[in-house]
């Protein structure tokens, strides 16, 4: 099996592709099968999350393109922009996993949540569509080469921090 351990520069030519949902290329530690049918293992950094387009480089050298599957989503949309901030206070409220486009919105598909939606005067469509949701206000994701700082230590605003009297 093909052991998988780093991310590496984005523009390096890829031997390999690897399509994942989101749900997949948010885990560490992963058993994957790539296009080419072949079995690969994946031992990434903790809290590490794999975007489309991303470039990882395996034990024997070869680099391997993560491509972002497909998979069912709602794409929401609204006549005016205070509607569209609502409906993405209300989806941020329920921390649900949202995609952030110019004049749009996107999230995995939900029954419950489309009613919420149209109830919040929003159109709501059904797609299949890849699904790159927000990172996070405080860091999480991951790194790529020449970041200056390492991804396990983010120094919070002194107003977040836990006192420890």
């Amino acid at each position: 099996m093909l052991l998988i351990t780093e991310i590496t520069a984005q523009d390096e030519p890829y031997n390999e592709q690897l399509i994942l949902p989101f749900d997949r290329r948010q885990k560490s530690r992963l058993r994957v099968t790539l296009a080419s049918g072949e079995e690969a293992g994946i031992f990434m950094a903790r809290g590490t999350v794999l975007r489309g387009g991303d470039r990882l480089k395996a034990a024997d050298g070869r680099v391997v393109l993560i491509v972002a599957a497909d998979e069912p989503v709602m794409r929401v949309t609204a006549d005016t922009p205070i509607q569209l901030m609502r409906a993405a206070y209300h989806l941020g409220n329920r921390h649900i996993p949202l995609e952030v486009g110019e004049g749009w919105l996107k999230l995995l598909q939900d029954h419950v949540l489309q009613e919420m939606l149209t109830g919040l005067g929003v159109a709501v469509v059904y797609q299949e569509a890849s699904f790159e949701p927000e990172g996070g206000a405080y860091g999480g994701g991951h790194r790529h080469s020449g970041d200056d700082s390492p991804a396990e230590f983010i120094r919070l605003p002194l107003s977040l921090r836990k006192r420890r009297d």
